[in-house]
Formats: C-alpha cells, structure tokens, sequence
C-alpha cells in the first residue's frame, strides 16, 4: 500500500521538474529517509501528542539548507495528508526513478568467496552492455555456494549454483548412457 501511495507522490513531484531537479530531490529525500532509522527521530514523528505543525517544522529544519520552494511545498503537503510515515517509500520510489531515467543501476554479486576487483568490473561492463546502461556492481560474501548477480532495478537476477551445475553435469552423463 505504501508503495502505492509513494508512487503517486514520486510522480506527480517528477512531472513537472527536470532531471536536475528530481535529482536533487531525490537526494534530500534520502537523506530524509536515513533519518527514519534512528529511533528517536522516529518515536517523535510517530507521537500523536507531537502536533502537525512540529512534525512539520522538524522535517523542514532538516532541509533547510537545500532552499527549495518545491522540496518545502511537498513536505508540507507529506505532513498536512499525514503521509510521513511513507517518505521511505518515497525516497527508494525516487531513487528507482532516478535510475531508471539516467540507465545508471547498481547490483550486488553474491559469493562464499571472494571475488577479485577485475571479475566484478567485467561484470558491470558486460551487464551494462547488455543492457544498455551504466551498472555497478558490489560484491557481497555470503553463503551462496557459487555466483549470483543481482540487480533489482533492472529486475535482473543470474546465478551459476555449484550444485546445479553439478546435478545437471551428472543428468548429461547419465542420458549419454
């Protein structure tokens, strides 16, 4: 539901901006976004004794410094719908867009091993050829026994499981017998 609403606001604060507009506005709302991680930011944004107009004057002292007519007019509009528990949403809606209108994406590769500096480039250079676009990609160790490229944005996702190369090495050799 968030996203839902996030979309709307995300689109009608893009429609009539240029991109160097949006993404700036996308950046503020970033950072905005960070601040939703503290908890006591956040214990006095979700307090109901704390009145609009504090929640308000909270939220435009942290972006002050942008002098913005249009970012202060948002928030404003965020604050009297009683929205701001979305600006989240809002800020990862932003940065999809974002992305999505400068082809600039960024992914994750996944591995129980470490992967060199010189493969995760070729990745990105390979992706972003395929695609059209410029892709960055951050390797990550974890569990996954073998490569996995993530890149949510673009909605792609390509894994080489060692154990599925495995079980379909062993399936070949057993239908040429």
């Amino acid at each position: 539901m968030e996203e839902l609403i996030a979309k709307r606001y995300t689109k009608a604060i893009f429609d009539g901006a240029n991109a160097k507009t949006v993404k700036n506005i996308a950046i503020v709302f970033s950072t905005l976004a960070e601040s939703f991680k503290d908890d006591k930011f956040v214990s006095i944004i979700d307090n109901p004794y704390v009145s609009a107009d504090d929640k308000s004057k909270i939220l435009l002292d942290s972006v002050k410094a942008v002098k913005s007519k249009e970012i202060t007019n948002f928030i404003k509009l965020i604050v009297e719908n009683k929205r701001i528990d979305i600006i989240p949403a809002i800020a990862e809606e932003m940065r999809k867009n974002v992305a999505t209108s400068t082809k600039i994406y960024e992914g994750k590769i996944y591995s129980n091993e470490k992967i060199d500096a010189k493969v995760v480039t070729e990745l990105s250079k390979g992706l972003g050829k395929k695609f059209d676009a410029k892709i960055s990609l951050v390797s990550v160790k974890n569990d996954f026994d073998g490569i996995k490229v993530d890149v949510e944005d673009l909605g792609v996702e390509i894994n080489f499981s060692k154990a599925r190369i495995n079980s379909q090495m062993i399936e070949h050799i057993i239908k040429a017998i």
